[in-house]
């Protein structure tokens, strides 16, 4: 597989609201005043600017209406419970909260195999059953070049789940424990660590253990790709929740959002740029209420197009 992707899937949500049942473990969100109306309203017209953005930088996204019933919160934040491959392989993940079990969306997956290549779709649903815990690409980021699965443990990675999932890839597994500025567990590996083709950005200052940020570090490097360090605090504005995705055209783009990228050192800023185009989307809403950023709603479809009849 190649590092990125060349199309995304999205939901577009139905119920945003404030989700008391992840905000247990996700410090990045902020309880609202906002009435219901109006906070379903700023979310969907972020949603829809970012879908817009992306489509004018000529990124192919593949996006899909939430379902107003059940409610689902979270809804658009598809990659913590699905994720794809290009070898034909569908992957359904294990979700922390209850309530975002809900998202898993059958006819969504059905879609996908009339539409794609599908040679299976492994379903580790099972494991919430056994309160282990993997949100997908929140929880794991892949060096699919190298074929390394990296995971934070937390409350939603277990080290039992990331094992048995990174084998079923066919990938080896790098579990390491992070803290952010108040010594809590990081929720998702995906707001402190992101790796593109020729770069990687993380936060030394969130390892645990100084000798898996080294061994990290020397992973991305012996690799060729860059390594970016950021701060806590631009790990706070969301600064590592940025994934490179390729358009239509074949030039690889890095999605961030604007928080994260107004959050930036101007020399981070440039490092990034020598490897791809910087695409701020603005999602204030979405990252403050929910606690997820633009990496969060964006699902890669690594599979192949069926071919034409």
């Amino acid at each position: 597989m190649k590092q990125s992707a060349s199309r995304i899937l999205m939901v577009r949500p139905a119920a945003f609201r404030f989700n008391e049942e992840t905000a247990a473990n996700n410090h990045f969100q902020q309880p609202t005043d906002i009435p219901a109306k109006q906070l379903q309203q700023q979310a969907r017209a972020e949603f829809d600017a970012m879908t817009r953005r992306l489509g004018a930088a000529g990124i192919d996204v593949m996006w899909v209406e939430d379902s107003p019933e059940p409610v689902k919160p979270d809804a658009l934040f598809p990659n913590n419970w699905i994720s794809t491959t290009a070898d034909g392989r569908i992957h359904l993940y294990p979700l922390f909260a209850p309530n975002r079990r809900l998202e898993r969306n059958h006819k969504l997956v059905f879609a996908l195999q009339q539409q794609y290549q599908v040679a299976r779709v492994n379903d580790w649903s099972y494991l919430e059953a056994q309160d282990l815990f993997l949100e997908g690409t929140g929880s794991i980021v892949f060096d699919h070049v190298h074929k390394v699965a990296y995971a934070a443990l937390s409350p939603r990675t277990a080290r039992e789940a990331l094992q048995l999932v990174a084998g079923a890839y066919g990938y080896e597994a790098f579990a390491f424990e992070a803290r952010d500025a108040q010594n809590r567990p990081v929720y998702h590996t995906n707001v402190l660590l992101s790796i593109g083709t020729g770069f990687a950005v993380g936060c030394a200052a969130s390892f645990v253990r100084e000798e898996d940020y080294r061994e990290l570090r020397r992973r991305m490097e012996a690799s060729g790709r860059e390594w970016i360090d950021l701060t806590m605090a631009e790990i706070e504005a969301f600064g590592a929740n940025l994934l490179e995705v390729e358009n239509i055209a074949g030039f690889k783009v890095i999605v961030l959002s604007q928080t994260a990228h107004d959050a930036f050192r101007p020399e981070i800023r440039r490092r990034l740029e020598a490897h791809a185009e910087l695409l701020p989307v603005s999602v204030p809403t979405i990252e403050s209420v929910n606690g997820g950023s633009v990496r969060c709603m964006m699902t890669e479809i690594f599979l192949k197009p069926k071919e034409a009849r």
